[in-house]
């Protein structure tokens, strides 16, 4: 993505701002694993959405004067030669404007000052922050602290979540997130595939996992998506496995979910194949179940559809299958079978945070997630599938990474 996307994004939101609003977005902070270790730092996606830096403790600073004139600052870490020593360098402060567009850099450490400078001007009657939690147990982040002192400080102020305005940007795709899944969908691609060819009895989950590793590697440091899910045989039923220890006994189902961050933009992605190369008649049964259903909703899906029904129909359409193929009693009972929703979007997050939208549009991406979970017979995987929303339809974007019972078993036979 280049600076004009980020600058884009928040010339339309600050338009969604009312006159005399401050806007603070943070990029988040490490957290501690243990002692004097963090993870890995990951910075919040709705603040590289506006910016396009993944910086830690950062954070975007704007306002809308009373005469919807809009100003915007960003506070970064200064030059540390100490700390730079230990964890790396620090993006300079041209490096910022270049990569984001904002031309008023400064260093986090002026912050709170300027903030409290501004909060007690009188310009300014509301404070618009990302407030988004995923669950109220969640740890209070940089904005709910923020939110925490205005309230005992600035009493004055009036709360904004612009959580709300960045979902509404956030749900129609621009080119440039189109094509970036489209590279997603090719380096996925290539995973998959070396999985596939590597593929046999008695190989460990984890061995699988580094063949997908491998591929990904080629392409740069820091390509997965989300932790990759690779199962095998009775760790199928398991919907979020991550344990790898299981091993492929002859004829047990490879169940993956994965995906890979490109350009910001992350591709879902899941196949499932036996192991062992060969579908049994069992397998066979039901894997056909799932690809005639993603075949069906890739032929539905356009522009005017209820996104609710996307769901409803793949559960549907599913159930009717596997009434047919005599897996599954009756259709009202194809919870027994079916664990898990058929559709998410995607984007800057493997499920992303959009408005959830009441009717499809073009542009918007989703996945067609089919899963199908047999305990009795042994059997779990699950077909997802990239869906692009297009003016007339829509478009199976990690279509050319095998999906048939055809193609499989002849990826896996030519290995």
């Amino acid at each position: 993505m280049d600076r004009s996307f980020h600058e884009g994004n928040r010339r339309r939101l600050y338009e969604a701002l009312t006159p005399g609003s401050l806007l603070a977005v943070f990029s988040g902070e490490e957290i501690r694993k243990t002692n004097d270790e963090y993870y890995p730092f990951f910075a919040d996606r709705g603040f590289v959405y506006l910016t396009g830096l993944e910086g830690k403790e950062f954070v975007l600073l704007a306002g809308k004067d009373g005469g919807g004139a809009a100003w915007e600052r960003l506070y970064i870490l200064p030059p540390d030669a100490h700390a730079e020593r230990w964890t790396g360098r620090r993006v300079k402060p041209a490096e910022a404007e270049t990569a984001s567009g904002v031309s008023d850099i400064r260093y986090a450490g002026s912050f709170a000052a300027d903030f409290h400078a501004l909060a007690t001007s009188g310009r300014y009657g509301a404070l618009w922050l990302d407030l988004y939690r995923a669950s109220a147990v969640d740890i209070d982040r940089p904005a709910h602290r923020l939110l925490q002192l205005a309230q005992r400080e600035y009493p004055f102020l009036t709360i904004e979540n612009a959580n709300t305005a960045i979902r509404r940007l956030r749900t129609i795709k621009q080119p440039c997130e189109i094509e970036a899944l489209r590279g997603a969908e090719k380096i996925t691609g290539e995973g998959i595939l070396a999985m596939m060819k590597a593929s046999k009895p008695g190989m460990y989950e984890y061995q699988y996992k580094a063949e997908f590793d491998r591929a990904l590697g080629w392409h740069g440091p820091r390509m997965h998506g989300f932790p990759p899910i690779i199962s095998a045989g009775a760790n199928n039923f398991c919907i979020h496995y991550y344990d790898y220890m299981g091993r492929a006994a002859d004829g047990d189902m490879i169940l993956n979910d994965v995906g890979v961050n490109y350009g910001g933009i992350i591709s879902d992605v899941s196949r499932g194949w036996p192991c062992n190369g060969r579908f049994t008649e069992k397998q066979r049964r039901l894997y056909e179940c799932a690809l005639a259903t993603s075949d069906y909703m890739f032929s539905i899906v356009k522009p005017g559809m209820r996104m609710l029904d996307v769901d409803a129909t793949i559960r549907r359409f599913n159930a009717e299958r596997l009434v047919e193929a005599g897996a599954l009693d009756s259709v009202e009972n194809v919870g027994r079978l079916m664990w898990h929703g058929g559709a998410h979007h995607i984007g800057y997050d493997v499920h992303d945070v959009v408005e959830t939208p009441e009717f499809i549009a073009p542009g918007m991406m989703f996945c067609i997630d089919v899963g199908i979970y047999h305990e009795e017979w042994g059997i779990g995987f699950r077909l997802e599938d990239n869906c692009l929303v297009t003016e007339n339809g829509c478009e199976n974007m990690s279509a050319a990474i095998p999906r048939t019972i055809g193609d499989i078993e002849d990826v896996m036979r030519k290995r």
